[in-house]
């Protein structure tokens, strides 16, 4: 019996993950705002009450989308701070910081589609549910990891916060990094939206004719951030 439900397991897998490859490429075409199950059936030879049968409805299809392009965009930031960290060759916070923005980028310009789809245009009549925040909060948790590290190793230098952004900076240190001074928790904020700005500005084209050399840049810019934050050199 075991291995019946295992061959089913399986296969509901293989069946998912073609439902799910079919969309990804239909988003690419059509955008987000056309994607069909009818559609995605139809393409897979499949009978849409069939289909009906892994993703009750369109919006249970984005979500399933949603949460795999945050966590493939999640698991590219961790990775790069894991390799920050191991070994011989550790970087410091700064190179840290720099590594894991660079990994952001690099899987946004590798999928713009999945990008787009997670950080671009709302979808008409979709409303994300709380499935997607977890994965949504994983390169941002990165982002606070490093300034942790930062300051055990006392490379932390928190900056300048106004008075009338005390309150504010202290709501978001406690549901965020308690253990962080508020300034930094609220530079942090500030920091990952800039980040994806940076981001958004480049797979969506608004370099286009502005900025050629756009590493370069894109390296300067998060530095920037970096000292935002006030990781010391």
């Amino acid at each position: 019996m075991s291995a019946i439900r295992g061959a089913r397991e399986r296969a509901r897998i293989e069946v998912t993950t073609a439902i799910k490859s079919e969309a990804r490429r239909q988003l690419a075409e059509e955008g987000a705002a056309k994607l069909s199950l009818r559609a995605v059936a139809r393409e897979l030879g499949m009978v849409s009450s069939a289909l009906y049968r892994y993703f009750p409805s369109r919006d249970d299809l984005l979500t399933a989308l949603i949460v795999d392009a945050y966590d493939a965009v999640g698991a590219a930031a961790e990775a790069a701070l894991a390799d920050g960290r191991e070994g011989e060759g550790a970087l410091g916070p700064r190179d840290r910081w720099n590594a894991v923005c660079a990994a952001v980028r690099a899987w946004a310009l590798a999928h713009p589609h999945e990008y787009a789809l997670v950080y671009g245009s709302p979808v008409p009549g979709y409303t994300a549910p709380g499935d997607t925040v977890g994965p949504a909060s994983r390169v941002g948790l990165t982002l606070v990891s490093i300034a942790r590290d930062a300051c055990r190793a006392d490379a932390l230098a928190p900056p300048p916060l106004p008075g009338e952004l005390r309150p504010e900076a202290a709501r978001i240190a406690a549901d965020l990094a308690p253990d962080l001074p508020p300034a930094v928790a609220l530079a942090l904020v500030a920091a990952w939206a800039q980040l994806f700005g940076l981001i958004s500005f480049e797979v969506f084209g608004q370099f286009h004719r502005v900025i050629e050399d756009r590493d370069a840049f894109f390296a300067q810019a998060v530095a920037r951030l970096a000292e935002g934050i006030g990781l010391r050199r």
